[in-house]
């Protein structure tokens, strides 16, 4: 995946947490504020065969 860093607003780095069954991960406070994520919205993860993953919001109807 090609990446044009004039198309990009903001990096960041957060990390997995897995304790048994459960993964869980930070979404960076500035991509909540900026997409106005709230509780119980959802993500879309999407996996690339080259390893990559594009993380999308799932807009509600």
């Amino acid at each position: 995946m090609r990446v044009e860093l004039d198309d990009v607003e903001y990096v960041t780095e957060t990390t997995l947490t897995i304790r048994g069954t459960r993964r869980r991960t930070t979404v960076p406070k500035v991509i909540v504020e900026k997409l106005g994520l709230q509780s119980g919205d959802k993500i879309r993860w999407i996996l690339f065969k080259d390893g990559n993953i594009l993380v999308t919001r799932v807009r509600r109807d």
